[in-house]
């Protein structure tokens, strides 16, 4: 049968996320794209894959049995590309990396000046995004490998079609304004009860991780301010209406003056690659990652 690897990622994903909008939201593509996707795939197979429930869409027996065979045709394409990657003389091809802004700030143009430099042949073409999407995003094939957070107190649930390499752990500090508990190096989470709070949505994983340690240590942060941009966090702390966490890369965002605290309680967070098990061998892919983790060491 006449398919493509992208009429399949895409049946795949719709068993995993329900709708053809979610599904265009983890590709990257237009929920119409997806549609046209899907009705190809229909089309090679010869029998419908698909079926409307009210406003949902289901896959049909057909459909089920194809997506339960779907993942499989991918890795082994995947395979393939590493096989003819393994055959160049040169890394050379081209990545598409996710990751969040901080590292889109900070470790990509390092990275990219490395990847020139040791391999001028490989090219990499990178897409920002939030960084609670770049695991569904390297798990729906819609980027190569990514940039993204872990974090011990909140780990991001195991995904065995991927994996995830560790590059460096951060620890958390406290950032508060610069008239703020003077005097004071190091505090306890337990003692910050009347600083006002400038945190992300709750409900992203940095924010569950934050709940929790600060659960533990026995307060409820009163959140005043909920900021997803890092740099807008910093700057609202060196206009002095609150504390946030920060770790030495986030710093790095924007100058700013203000007191950073070391915090008593064990805190921190992991930056680590994302990519599918099916890819990890690629030279393109291993490639890069070598380069980070110069970076990571100060190679």
């Amino acid at each position: 049968m006449d398919w493509t690897s992208a009429q399949l990622r895409s049946l795949v994903e719709m068993t995993r996320r329900g709708t053809v909008t979610a599904v265009a939201e983890a590709l990257g593509y237009t929920p119409g794209g997806v549609s046209q996707q899907l009705n190809a795939l229909e089309r090679a197979a010869g029998t419908p894959l698909l079926r409307r429930v009210g406003r949902r869409v289901e896959l049909t027996d057909a459909g089920l049995a194809l997506a339960a065979h779907a993942e499989r045709i991918l890795d082994i394409g995947a395979d393939a590309v590493a096989a003819l990657e393994r055959t160049n003389r040169t890394v050379s091809g081209t990545l598409n990396v996710g990751l969040f802004a901080t590292a889109a700030a900070e470790i990509l143009p390092l990275a990219l000046t490395g990847i020139s430099t040791e391999h001028p042949e490989l090219i990499v073409q990178s897409r920002e995004m939030v960084v609670d999407d770049v695991h569904d995003a390297v798990a729906a094939g819609a980027v190569d490998l990514a940039l993204g957070l872990d974090y011990p107190d909140m780990p991001i649930p195991h995904d065995p079609a991927l994996r995830q390499l560790r590059l460096l752990t951060e620890r958390f500090g406290l950032a508060v304004p610069e008239h703020t508990l003077t005097g004071v190096r190091e505090i306890s989470l337990a003692h910050t009860g009347e600083l006002g709070w400038i945190l992300p949505d709750l409900e992203t994983h940095y924010g569950q991780a934050i709940l929790a340690v600060c659960r533990r240590a026995g307060i409820e942060p009163d959140v005043r301010h909920q900021v997803t941009d890092t740099a807008a966090s910093l700057a609202l702390v060196e206009a002095g209406v609150g504390t946030t966490p920060v770790t030495d890369l986030m710093l790095r965002l924007r100058p700013s003056r203000f007191r950073v605290l070391a915090l008593t309680e064990h805190f921190e967070r992991h930056i680590v690659v994302i990519v599918r098990a099916a890819a990890q061998n690629r030279p393109t892919v291993a490639a890069l990652v070598e380069i980070l983790r110069e970076l990571v060491n100060g190679k």
